[in-house]
């Protein structure tokens, strides 16, 4: 075997970890690796302020190393904002699995990934993800407790995609009041970008309440699949930032609004379950203000699943879990007011209070 040795005067120009741009003062990133089950995992734990990093398991079948520890960074920092500004007492934490879900997932990988989560003794809380299932929670459940999103037979929360998809809903009609003055979504033409459990259960609503809804996924069977289903239209442009829509969600993988397509965006409301959507959140966020386009900020809107699963840990139900979740409806035009009176941009104006929030209570544990 022959290693790769990194002269001393190079080991400035690596800086694999503490040198990545979407490091943001994590606390701990946990490289897990098992040679036996094939497992290649990133832990990424942001912040522990308000309790136990909590976030789902991601299994992706990434380009490179790098890309899966820029998402792990990225999307664990998202997570510790998005407990803060709903109220939860937890901190941000999320997990990259390295592989293709659908041909390199075994039992013993995720149960070998579970032993590693247990090893973090709770500072740490997994839960379901994109590559993710309630059947895996249910194997990692049975090597630590500490994960969330287990079957509802075993006493969990099952799939918290549904919930998830109710907050988004709940968004996207504050959205549509801020910027129409009606959160009467009826006849209203939505693009729904990605088709999987959220975008599925998002779709769901949309269409019961009367929106004319297009869909895009670049899995075409599945996309076929939800048309039938539902009666929506399958996108059939070029190009879905271009598309003649009121509303545009995306579902799918974050960073779709970015250089190339910003100035393509023709909707006057964006508001979907995506992470991490605005790919330079400074710049791409305030392009969207100077356009007058309304952005919900995705890991406001978006909370529903982990207002979902923290019920399994403070012991309230699917109906507290309903109701807490709907509130996402005031917070998002909260928001909006917030930014509009101080001049900032939505995701600004949902930073800086979920920082309050954090800030606050680092300084009360300091007493």
């Amino acid at each position: 075997m022959i290693a790769e040795v990194v002269k001393a005067n190079e080991l400035t120009k690596v800086d694999p970890v503490f040198g990545q741009p979407s490091f943001n003062d994590h606390e701990q990133v946990v490289f897990c690796h098992d040679k036996d089950t094939g497992l290649k995992a990133i832990i990424g734990i942001h912040n522990t302020v308000l309790g136990p990093a909590l976030g789902g398991t991601r299994m992706w079948k990434y380009a490179n190393e790098w890309e899966a520890l820029n998402d792990v960074l990225r999307l664990s920092r998202g997570m510790t904002y998005k407990s803060a500004i709903s109220g939860l007492n937890l901190g941000g934490g999320k997990a990259v699995i390295i592989g293709d879900a659908k041909t390199d997932k075994t039992p013993e990988m995720i149960t070998r990934f579970g032993q590693f989560v247990d090893s973090l003794s709770g500072k740490y809380i997994t839960a379901e993800d994109v590559g993710s299932t309630t059947a895996d929670m249910d194997l990692i459940r049975d090597v630590t407790p500490h994960v969330t999103g287990i079957s509802e037979s075993r006493g969990g929360s099952g799939n918290p995609s549904p919930v998830t998809a109710y907050g988004v809903y709940m968004g996207m009609k504050a959205a549509a009041m801020h910027q129409f003055g009606s959160n009467n979504l009826d006849g209203k033409k939505v693009l729904v970008q990605g088709t999987g459990h959220v975008g599925e259960t998002l779709i769901d609503y949309l269409t019961k309440e009367g929106a004319l809804v297009q869909i895009s996924d670049i899995n075409e069977e599945r996309m076929q699949y939800i048309a039938g289903k539902y009666g929506a239209t399958i996108f059939a442009g070029d190009d879905v930032y271009s598309a003649d829509v009121d509303i545009y969600a995306p579902c799918a993988l974050g960073a779709t609004i970015n250089d190339a397509t910003i100035n393509k965006i023709k909707a006057k409301v964006i508001a979907g379950a995506a992470n991490n959507q605005l790919a330079v959140e400074q710049v791409h966020g305030k392009i969207l203000m100077d356009k007058g386009i309304a952005y919900a900020p995705d890991f406001l809107i978006n909370a529903g699943g982990i207002i979902n699963v923290y019920g399994e840990i403070v012991g309230y139900g699917k109906e507290e879990a309903i109701k807490r979740t709907e509130n996402i409806y005031n917070t998002t035009l909260e928001i909006f007011h917030h930014a509009e009176a101080n001049g900032i941009t939505t995701h600004q104006a949902a930073m800086q209070i979920a920082q309050k929030r954090v800030d606050d209570r680092k300084k009360e544990t300091a007493k």
